[in-house]
Parts: C-alpha cells; sequence; structure tokens
C-alpha cells in the first residue's frame, strides 16, 4: 500500500476527530467549583457588576464567532433583571488574558455578585446554557 494514501487517511481521520470533539465542546458552559475571585477583571469593567450575575465577554476584532456570542449575551442582559454584560477586548488587554487563562475568542465568563467566577465557555455559547450559568450565579 502506498505510504503516503496512508498518511493521508491518517491526517482526515484526526482532523474528523478533532471537528467532532470541537462541535460538541464549542460554547458549552462549564461550572468553575474553585469559585476563584475576579479582582483584577472587575478593575477593567468599567461599571457595576449586576445584582444576579456579570457577563464577561473576552473578544478580538477580527472575531466572527465573537459577534454571535455578543448578540446572545446582550440580549440575555437585557431580557433578565439585574444581569449586566461586558465586551472586553482581549488584544488591549493581554496581561489580564493570561492570568484568567483565557485560550481563546470569544470566551464568556459568568461572574457571581460578588465578582466570582462560576462559569465559563470557550465560543459562542447557547441562550439557555447562559440562563442556566446565570440562575447558579444568583
Amino acid at each position: 500500500m502506498n505510504p503516503g494514501l496512508i498518511i493521508a487517511v491518517l491526517v482526515l481521520l484526526a482532523a474528523s476527530a478533532f471537528g467532532l470533539w470541537r462541535r460538541r465542546t464549542d460554547g458549552v458552559m462549564r461550572a468553575r467549583e474553585d469559585g476563584q475571585a475576579a479582582g483584577p477583571l472587575t478593575d477593567t469593567l468599567g461599571g457595576p457588576l449586576g445584582e444576579r450575575a456579570t457577563l464577561v465577554q473576552f473578544s478580538s476584532a477580527f472575531c466572527a464567532p465573537c459577534r454571535a456570542a455578543r448578540v446572545v449575551l446582550a440580549k440575555v442582559a437585557e431580557d433578565v433583571d439585574g444581569v449586566a454584560h461586558y465586551d472586553i477586548d482581549a488584544e488591549a488587554h493581554l496581561d489580564l488574558v493570561r492570568e484568567l487563562g483565557i485560550l481563546r475568542t470569544p470566551t464568556t465568563l459568568v461572574l457571581d455578585p460578588a465578582g466570582r467566577e462560576t462559569a465559563r465557555a470557550g465560543g459562542v455559547p447557547r441562550r439557555e446554557q447562559v440562563l442556566a450559568a446565570v440562575s447558579a450565579a444568583a
């Protein structure tokens, strides 16, 4: 059998497996059990925390999924009383991005009323997951 063909098939299988994994995990809200305080983050927001929860989105200028995430998060903040939404430019706050372990854009953090991170999603979160994370944070 041709070694080039074997390599091509293996690469296709690996890429397909990665694509399936990425599709399954993209935008999934994960609860944070450690309740880590986001002190430097709350100083960067430029406004008050929400009474129920705060949605913080890390975006970059040329990120198409960031626009979709912004729409979802802004709508939740508009529809649910006591929820604030902030969009932070990841490129302008690289130290904060490194400190918080932000690996991609968009990344959404859900903060409780005290400013502790309670959930995180990489990619575009689904509305129902954001609502569930907001309820858990309150």
